[in-house]
């Protein structure tokens, strides 16, 4: 029987457009895309050009100091355009591509030359292969798999050669509107990639569940969550199965990207396709699309929003951790499971402003009428701050939401002031910016957090690795 973890600190926010059991397939998308930033710690460079043919599977970047670790084309087609940044920086490989059809989002991996780490050809070509270790991790880093995990500490994709203490695998989403992360007929695959990450760590496979989920493993220990968000992150999993500590490394990943795993093992074709959740309370219809990895925003909510979208934010992902999107050209963002249409807000007219008693305002305070009815009932949220920036309030308001034994303002504090002694002794190998989206959302001060701790991350490990 599954270890029962109950959580009472965090918050779940009850929001209008939540999912419904229509599911349908995406047959309007043309364009695919890969963004590197989706993909941090590695520094990626371009294989292709614009104008190669490419089949799915085909290597389209690969990380400049180790050439084995590879983002690939999610679909077969055309590569239409490299956009840069500043300093010729790359946002997105694009791929033109044919109507989506759902037996061609599953196919297998094409031939292709290895290369060593230092990138010189081996001689010989990809087959998927799961017979020792090594071949496992060749295995995956080839089908761009291994660049879907994700490292504690720095919450960054792993080195191959690195050691890894533990394997955790977060088999729910507990985000606002989220959808379910493994359905019934993932649970063969899923067991299948709980085998192959158990042989990437000497250490345990941790899988977490969501209470009374019924998921089973012979090859991981299940441990089932009970409580508000964020219990379905694996940063909170992990401080509550077995904290990260300074010198440890352990994998994490989200049980989509286990069962893809597997099903590369069990039939030797990768898993392109993913069920994108269309959300919101300016959807019409919240409804499940099938889709590939990647796919263009536009076809998936074209048609099917309540009002024009000049005045709306799109966001790939959940609105607590999600990234805005051009809803015109923009691209569907790892890890691929959401999509949340909110109004922006910039023309909002409230009588009274801030001041309104108005029970359709929410706020975690006992401060509008809305507190009375228990915040249980949905709420039609925009993308205002509602607020000012200012200093930061020592009012103990991110304890209520931070399930961590950790002081987040002092960890806060540390990072601004770039103090690696404090950050380390405060805790900071334990989380990743996911973990304050909770805090930034009831911040008094309006302060970015996450951005905060992205950066108090990436300045760690530059100075200490």
């Amino acid at each position: 029987m599954a270890d029962i973890i109950r959580l009472k600190k965090g918050l779940d926010i009850p929001m209008f457009g939540s999912l419904t059991d229509n599911i349908v397939l995406d047959t309007g998308t043309r364009h695919c895309a890969v963004v590197p930033d989706d993909f941090p710690g590695m520094v990626w460079k371009l294989r292709v050009a614009v104008g190669d043919s490419v089949q799915s599977g085909d290597t389209l970047l690969s990380d400049k100091t180790d050439p084995t670790v590879c983002l690939v084309s999610p679909v077969a087609g055309r590569v239409s355009e490299v956009r840069r940044g500043e300093r010729r920086k790359i946002l997105a490989v694009v791929v033109e591509c044919a109507p989506l059809k759902q037996e061609e989002l599953i196919a297998a991996l094409p031939a292709k030359p290895l290369v060593d780490t230092q990138g010189e050809a081996t001689g010989e070509t990809l087959k998927p292969d799961f017979s020792t270790p090594d071949a496992t991790l060749r295995t995956l880093c080839y089908s761009g798999l291994w660049a879907m995990l994700r490292q504690r500490p720095y919450d960054i994709v792993p080195r191959p050669a690195a050691n890894f203490r533990d394997v955790f695998v977060t088999a729910f989403d507990s985000a606002p509107l989220a959808p379910t992360v493994i359905e019934a007929e993932d649970r063969d695959d899923l067991e299948a990639g709980l085998e192959v990450l158990s042989s990437l760590t000497a250490g345990k496979v941790y899988l977490s569940t969501q209470y009374g989920a019924g998921i089973t493993s012979a090859v991981a220990e299940v441990h089932e969550f009970d409580g508000p968000h964020p219990a379905g992150n694996v940063g909170v999993q992990i401080a509550r199965l077995n904290p990260v500590n300074k010198g440890e490394r352990v994998l994490t990943l989200d049980g989509r990207t286990a069962a893809r795993i597997g099903h590369l093992k069990r039939t030797g074709r990768l898993d392109f396709a993913t069920r994108v959740a269309v959300t919101g309370p300016e959807v019409e219809t919240p409804q499940t699309v099938v889709t590939a990895i990647g796919a263009s925003i536009q076809s998936l909510i074209d048609g099917n929003l309540k009002s024009p979208v000049e005045g709306l934010r799109v966001i790939s992902g959940n609105v607590l951790t999600g990234v805005k999107v051009n809803p015109q050209d923009g691209f569907l963002r790892f890890p691929y499971r959401q999509i949340t249409v909110i109004e922006e807000g910039d023309h909002a007219d409230e009588f009274m402003g801030w001041a309104t008693l108005s029970p359709k305002k929410y706020s975690v305070k006992r401060t509008f009428p809305a507190f009375l009815a228990g915040l249980k009932r949905p709420f039609n949220f925009d993308a205002r701050i509602r607020g000012g920036h200012r200093a930061m309030i020592l009012s103990g308001e991110y304890d209520k939401v931070f399930p961590f034994d950790i002081y987040p303002e002092y960890l806060l504090k540390a990072i601004m002031n770039k103090d690696i002694d404090k950050m380390e002794q405060l805790g900071i190998y334990e989380v990743a910016p996911e973990d304050f989206a909770l805090p930034e959302f009831v911040d008094t001060s309006k302060l970015p957090l996450q951005k905060i701790v992205r950066e108090g991350l990436d300045y760690l490990r530059a100075e200490t690795e």
